[in-house]
């Protein structure tokens, strides 16, 4: 028991019922109360409406209230005083934990009954914390999995065992969806995907833009062109995978390397053309933020909270900052937008220098 609980549980009902109508979040943890009109207790937190002062009790603690017949609020989980990330994050490990030992989906049942919370709340919290549902999230966990086990030449029949597939259809419509060819491709590490890319200098450093016959699926940023060639070669190295040269007259050739001056162009300070096709995979929140990250006007940056916001998903900053993490084709889609809201640039894939810079080019427009 802490001194505060301890200071607390002396104090006189008028005293907590204050610290009750204040919604400290601050107090949780410390003590809770419960309404005997309804059977619940909350924590001082919650935001549901207060009822009379003389339907209140308080208690020192969940497991006190329980035992006086109360059950806890759906609303606030005063069960579980580490909040919402706390629940999303068991919520999650044991969906990790229940595919890498069973190798399938668990249902939404075994996901609600061990987050101990209701169905309802686990749907609403992991959504907004995450921007995915429970379920969107496990199944993206087994294509992992599939991913994984493909990629270390295992037969795709095994793999669709091993993954938990119900049946090969299924696993085929969702690569069709995710992976961008089929399982037996994939684990083939893209064989029969072409992928032209060009390196050349720019004012950030060395810059590779990569392309299929349907877009852009690669722009990368370093200081060393071999590393950012292999960084391409590593997810397809059975991909014909071709440099465009200067002698390459190719019509493909030559779209890449338009899309590549267009790229260049935006850092010299040009506006860059948002409508330059790309063929990239992902999630539908991803592409959600993606497409929020490309309206936002060159000069101008968001923070993650913002951007959290206009999507109607306010706690769910950290997905959105996850989401600009992923993306593969920097510049096209212009992550370096999204700041801390502190206004501290924040971190970046390709380095927070190379960020910085980007940012100052765009309001010198």
């Amino acid at each position: 028991m802490t001194a505060l609980h301890q200071e607390l549980m002396t104090q006189d009902t008028c005293y907590l019922w204050e610290v009750a109508l204040s919604r400290d979040a601050s107090f949780d943890g410390h003590f809770v109360y419960a309404v005997r009109s309804t059977g619940i207790y909350c924590q001082p937190s919650c935001p549901s409406r207060r009822p009379r002062q003389s339907q209140v009790v308080f208690f020192s603690g969940p497991e006190e209230a329980r035992s006086a017949g109360y059950r806890a609020c759906q609303r606030c989980r005063p069960d579980h005083p580490g909040g919402d990330a706390e629940l999303v994050s068991r919520a999650r490990r044991y969906i990790d934990g229940h595919i890498e030992c069973h190798g399938a989906l668990p249902t939404l049942a075994q996901i609600t009954e061990a987050s101990e919370v209701g169905v309802h709340v686990l749907r609403r919290v992991f959504k907004q914390e995450t921007g995915l549902t429970p379920m969107q999230y496990a199944r993206g966990r087994r294509l992992g999995r599939f991913k994984t086990t493909l990629r270390d030449r295992a037969n795709v029949a095994d793999a669709l065992y091993d993954a938990g597939y119900g049946s090969s259809s299924r696993a085929y419509e969702t690569a069709g969806e995710q992976l961008g060819m089929t399982p037996s491709s994939y684990r083939k590490g893209g064989s029969g995907a072409v992928i032209r890319y060009v390196v050349t200098g720019s004012a950030l450093g060395e810059m590779l833009v990569a392309g299929t016959a349907s877009g852009i699926c690669a722009v990368k940023m370093g200081d060393d062109a071999e590393a950012l060639i292999g960084e391409l070669r590593d997810e397809f190295p059975a991909a014909d995978i071709r440099r465009v040269e200067s002698n390459d007259h190719d019509r493909g050739f030559e779209e890449l390397r338009n899309w590549t001056s267009v790229i260049l162009g935006s850092l010299d300070g040009g506006r860059l053309d948002i409508d330059l096709p790309v063929d990239v995979r992902a999630t539908v929140f991803q592409w959600r933020v993606w497409r929020k990250l490309q309206a936002i006007p060159s000069g101008e940056t968001r923070t993650y909270q913002q951007l959290a916001e206009d999507l109607g998903q306010p706690t769910a900053s950290r997905a959105v900052g996850q989401a600009c993490a992923a993306n593969p084709v920097a510049l096209v889609i212009p992550c370096h937008r999204a700041v801390r809201k502190d206004g501290n640039s924040g971190g970046y894939r390709w380095g927070r220098q190379r960020k910085e810079a980007l940012i100052e080019v765009e309001r010198r427009e």
